[in-house]
């Protein structure tokens, strides 16, 4: 399939035009329009034909096409189920606010991290995205959905923090001035709360927001709910990001989906109150999905959680709900996808 020329530095694209004779601006000239959007080499109507057919030889351009696309009449929010160059399924949502618009993106195949309440895990991890595929998804909604992005969150499929390496590379393409140039402050990545990851991410002392899926703040429910608290506990998680802050001055969002009996009691708001003493916060309570196969209700006590948390001086706001009309949640489109594929197999 030839190597995802679109996870390529500017530096390293330099460095192999001139290796095939070409001038150092050959390199400028692809990156720009790699980030353009172009789908294929023969859309970079300022490079040569020969020079074209050699980079085609090598590289791919875009493995990512539409697999299938859903727009809420409710509020416009879009969601693509994107077909990679394997054949897998990837989705990205697109999502407008007043302060401007959002795409929510995805970080691998599937995920292996197993929290009951989330529909992306269902399957398991497949693999990693390249940073080339998660750039993809950014460029071609935006293209697609005909507006501009200003906002990334990195909350879709997967635990970025899980692939580390290809995000960070992710992250450094996308805020190039010659790219989308999208600010380190209007991008947010979620974590389920991987440790090493956390700390390490502190000490590159980035500007984007850490997002921490909390879900619960003591160790016998988050780790009921959420695997990973077995691995990392939820004392060593708020450790991480008292740290975290201290290191970066970037206030931490926890995000919080509110259970029905599970997380949603007065005791565990006062918990958090008690192990976010010393570090501002802000909680992100979120209705949660009804996930057909998950015996997890939402809440009802979301108001009077938030109302518990504030009047301890924690900042708590209720996320607004998206595209409740098209699949939205992580990982349903994905789901049922891979169910209509092996229903039509078993025919």
């Amino acid at each position: 399939m030839g190597i995802d020329i679109r996870s390529m530095t500017l530096e390293e694209l330099t460095a192999a035009l001139r290796d095939m004779g070409e001038p150092a601006f050959r390199g400028k000239q692809v990156f720009t329009w790699l980030h353009r959007g172009v789908r294929s080499f023969d859309e970079m109507s300022d490079i040569s034909k020969p020079l074209r057919e050699r980079l085609a030889r090598t590289y791919r351009v875009s493995g990512l096409t539409a697999a299938r696309k859903q727009v809420s009449r409710m509020d416009g929010t879009i969601k693509y189920l994107w077909e990679l160059h394997d054949g897998n399924c990837i989705e990205t949502v697109l999502m407008r606010y007043r302060h401007g618009n959002t795409v929510c993106i995805s970080s691998q195949v599937g995920c292996r991290m197993g929290c009951a309440f989330c529909a992306s895990t269902l399957g398991g991890k497949v693999r990693d995205l390249s940073p080339g595929e998660m750039l993809e998804q950014v460029i071609f909604a935006q293209a697609d959905g005909g507006v501009p992005v200003s906002n990334i969150v990195l909350m879709g499929i997967g635990e970025p923090l899980d692939n580390f390496d290809n995000v960070l590379r992710f992250l450094e393409l996308v805020n190039h001035l010659l790219g989308l140039n999208i600010g380190m402050r209007h991008i947010s990545l979620s974590t389920c709360g991987l440790i090493p990851g956390i700390r390490r991410l502190g000490e590159l002392e980035l500007q984007l927001t850490l997002s921490v899926s909390l879900h619960a703040p003591d160790g016998e429910t988050r780790s009921r709910i959420m695997p990973v608290n077995r691995a990392y506990g939820v004392d060593e998680l708020f450790e991480a990001c008292h740290g975290y802050f201290d290191k970066t001055g970037r206030r931490i969002s926890f995000e919080y989906a509110m259970i029905d009996g599970v997380n949603d009691a007065d005791w565990q708001a006062d918990l958090i109150v008690k192990k976010l003493r010393g570090m501002p916060g802000h909680v992100n309570l979120i209705p949660l999905n009804d996930v057909a196969e998950s015996p997890l209700k939402p809440s009802r006590r979301v108001r009077q959680f938030q109302q518990r948390l504030e009047r301890q001086g924690v900042t708590a706001t209720v996320r607004r709900s998206l595209g409740g009309d098209i699949d939205a949640s992580c990982g349903q489109l994905r789901r049922k996808a891979m169910e209509q594929g092996r229903e039509e197999r078993e025919k």
